[in-house]
């Protein structure tokens, strides 16, 4: 008789796990997992934190060499008057570099050449955006005869481009969780991730001008204004959505 019961108890319990394995697989059976796209977009207006300034010095000689080493001699003078007022974190470098003769297109016979014109144009980087212009009238009275542009950045490391960045990201998932909720599931995980960033500002462009070192020392400073800077983010996520 208890022989029996055991084995009755043995059937009933192999039945019970069973039962348990088809309902679990007609469970996982009866979810289902399906991919969305979701973007996000944030904007935001910073204060840039670097000055970006073209100067050039334009000499001019009957010689090519004399026009070279004018050209060398105002340069080095130029850099030394931006280092004393930018301090010693800012970047000089040279963009371009030009030596070309001048042509008497007067003549009726060949081109003569009449003057030699030697053209440095070097690249300031600098992060104290309130000495611009002090730097500006410094490169004027050592030799600087042309600013070519002046443009107001923002470093790859700023923290403004990663919250933009982060307020593009939150937006996507969100719009994620909101069509996973509507289809009655979850989000199960980010399958791929796309991002781009662009900061947009309207740089200062100031034309070539003639310094007189005489006149540059009476004149006030010149006002430069940096402005802001408008950070767009786009975010696209590619999300698996449990349902």
């Amino acid at each position: 008789m208890s022989l029996y019961r055991g084995r009755t108890s043995t059937i009933v319990l192999m039945t019970l796990c069973i039962s348990l394995f088809v309902v679990a697989g007609c469970t996982r059976k009866s979810s289902r997992t399906t991919r969305v796209t979701v973007a996000g977009e944030a904007t935001t207006r910073v204060e840039p934190d670097t000055a970006v300034i073209s100067i050039s010095v334009v000499t001019q000689s009957p010689q090519a060499l004399a026009a070279q080493q004018e050209n060398a001699r105002k340069s080095e003078a130029v850099a030394n008057s931006v280092k004393a007022i930018a301090g010693s974190s800012v970047e000089i470098k040279t963009s371009d570099y030009t030596l070309q003769p001048q042509y008497d297109s007067r003549a009726k016979s060949l081109p003569k050449i009449v003057a030699y014109d030697a053209r440095n144009t070097v690249i300031v980087t600098m992060s104290d955006l309130k000495n611009v212009g002090a730097v500006i009238d410094a490169a004027s009275r050592a030799g600087a005869n042309s600013i070519d542009g002046i443009s107001f950045v923002l470093r790859q490391t700023s923290p403004a481009r990663g919250q933009a960045l982060a307020d593009a990201t939150q937006q996507a998932m969100n719009k994620a969780r909101s069509i996973a909720e509507a289809l009655g599931g979850h989000v199960l995980r980010v399958v791929a991730e796309d991002e781009s960033s662009t900061v947009a500002g309207t740089p200062e462009t100031y034309d070539s001008f003639k310094a007189d070192s005489t006149l540059e020392k009476q004149r006030a400073p010149t006002p430069i204004a940096a402005g802001s800077l408008s950070i767009r983010s786009n975010v696209q996520l590619i999300v698996e959505v449990e349902s």
